[in-house]
């Protein structure tokens, strides 16, 4: 019988909370750099809100990617 091997589930679960600060803190960046549209900053502010959450996309995909082998891979 399998056994999950859980160094790399622990992995997993590290990945996916890193993601859950950056799914809240890439929208709230966005919103506001388009609550600021005169600021001379926007453009930056609203690169680094896709970025935060083009970030919290990868880490999601990652960490249950590697959950995943964890639990199905031998």
């Amino acid at each position: 019988m399998k056994r999950t091997n859980k160094e790399v589930l622990f992995k997993g679960v590290r990945y996916l909370a890193g993601a859950l600060p950056l799914m809240f803190i890439g929208p709230s960046v966005i919103y506001s750099a388009f609550n600021n549209r005169e600021h001379p900053l926007y453009v930056a502010v609203l690169i680094l809100g896709i970025l935060a959450c083009g970030g919290a996309m990868f880490l999601i995909y990652k960490g249950i990617n590697t959950i995943m082998k964890a639990m199905f891979d031998s």
